[in-house]
């Protein structure tokens, strides 16, 4: 198991861990979710990205905009869950899923559930999914960020401890994204600028800075539970 000097290095090593283990199983539903949304009928664009998400609370345009920062792709798929009706918008500007989105959800989180189950068999995934679960819960919003609007995350009764631990990571996601763009806003830029700013001191000072603000959800797991963490999360990537 690694040393890490401080914390701010345990999170930036960690962030990589957990979207590689984020990703891996996106990859090992993925054809069991495009077979389910063309069966369906649905896109699947924000009910997958937002599954934990939309059950719990609507969302708007402008919350939209925030969660993702970096471009409209998600406005444009908003577009085509409300001419195909898994979402609705009300006169005020609320964004919520309809009865088919959620009965979509719901499927997606079984065929969750069995991507964990055959991808990450052996693991301890409720002991993770635990510690993932403590670490958000410390988590600190930012006023209207992401993580404000995206958790805690849509945990039904019954819900596995594979989807458990594959949406509160995904959670933590949002809370490093939170991070970093407090991060280079107080440089005054951009979200354009930071994703065209070159390698250099300005990049390493607003990457050193993010991983201060994204190492507070660690702070309440001791020494062994966030090698435990580290470790347990490294073995499903």
């Amino acid at each position: 198991m690694p040393k890490f000097h401080d914390l701010s290095e345990y999170a930036a090593t960690i962030a990589l861990i957990i979207d590689a283990a984020h990703v891996n199983l996106h990859a090992a539903a993925l054809r069991s979710v495009t077979d389910l949304a063309e069966s369906s009928g649905v896109t699947p664009g924000l009910l997958v990205d937002l599954r934990f998400t939309l059950p719990l609370r609507p969302l708007t345009r402008s919350r939209l905009a925030t969660i993702y920062r970096y471009g409209d792709a998600a406005l444009r798929e908003l577009d085509d869950h409300l001419r195909e009706g898994t979402m609705t918008e009300d006169p005020g500007g609320l964004l919520r899923p309809t009865g088919e989105g959620l009965a979509f959800i719901h499927r997606l989180y079984d065929l969750h559930a069995a991507a964990a189950d055959r991808v990450w068999a052996g693991h301890d995934l409720p002991a993770l999914a635990n510690l993932a679960g403590r670490a958000l819960d410390s988590a600190g919003r930012v006023p209207d960020g992401a993580l404000e609007m995206t958790a805690p995350p849509y945990e039904p009764e019954g819900t596995s401890p594979g989807v458990l631990l594959f949406n509160r990571i995904a959670a933590l996601r949002h809370h490093r994204a939170d991070a970093h763009a407090t991060a280079w806003q107080a440089e005054g830029l951009t979200a354009a600028e930071i994703v065209a700013l070159a390698d250099g001191p300005l990049r390493a000072r607003i990457e050193a800075e993010t991983n201060l603000w994204a190492a507070a959800p660690y702070r309440t797991l001791s020494a062994d539970e966030r090698d435990t963490l580290h470790g347990g999360l490294l073995k499903l990537v």
